[in-house]
C-alpha cells in the first residue's frame, strides 16, 4: 500500500466518541445501486443518529424537515429501505439492520431521473474500486 501526504493535515478526520459508522459494503455489495437518492439520504441520516443497536426515535416530521422531503417522497424512501432490508420501522422506532452479504435484486425505478442517479452512484463505486486497486 502506498501512502501519500495529506492535502490538509490540520483537518485530519478523527473517530468521534459517539457511535456511528458507514459500512463500505454499501458500495461494494451494490446496496447504493438498489435505492433512490432520497432513500439513501434517509438511510445516511438514520445511520448517523442511530445508537449502537441501530435504533432511532426520530419522528417522521423531524426526518422530513431534516431531509427536506415531502410526505410522498419520504414514504417512498422509507418503503424502499424496508424493501431493501436496510431498515425496519415500527412506530415510533426505526432500526438500521445488519447488511445482507449480497443484495437480493435491484429495486430502482426505471425512469430517467433514477437511471441518472444510479449511473452517478455506479460511477462513484467504480472510482472507489479503482482507488482501492491502486492502493493495493
Amino acid at each position: 500500500m502506498s501512502y501519500h501526504p495529506l492535502p490538509n493535515p490540520q483537518q485530519l478526520r478523527q473517530i468521534p466518541s459517539q457511535f456511528s459508522w458507514i459500512d463500505h459494503r454499501l458500495v461494494r455489495d451494490g446496496h447504493f445501486e438498489r435505492c433512490s437518492c432520497e432513500a439513501l439520504a434517509l438511510y445516511l441520516f438514520l445511520l448517523t443518529v442511530a445508537d449502537h443497536k441501530g435504533l432511532s426515535y426520530y419522528s417522521q416530521p423531524s426526518l422530513m424537515k431534516q431531509l427536506k422531503l415531502g410526505t410522498r417522497h419520504f414514504a417512498q424512501a422509507r418503503a424502499e429501505l424496508i424493501k431493501a432490508q436496510l431498515v425496519t420501522y415500527q412506530h415510533p422506532l426505526y432500526q438500521v439492520l445488519a447488511l445482507d452479504p449480497k443484495p437480493v435484486k435491484p429495486i430502482l425505478k426505471t425512469d430517467a431521473k433514477h437511471r441518472t442517479h444510479a449511473q452517478q452512484l455506479l460511477q462513484v463505486k467504480q472510482i472507489l474500486n479503482a482507488g482501492r486497486a491502486h492502493d493495493e
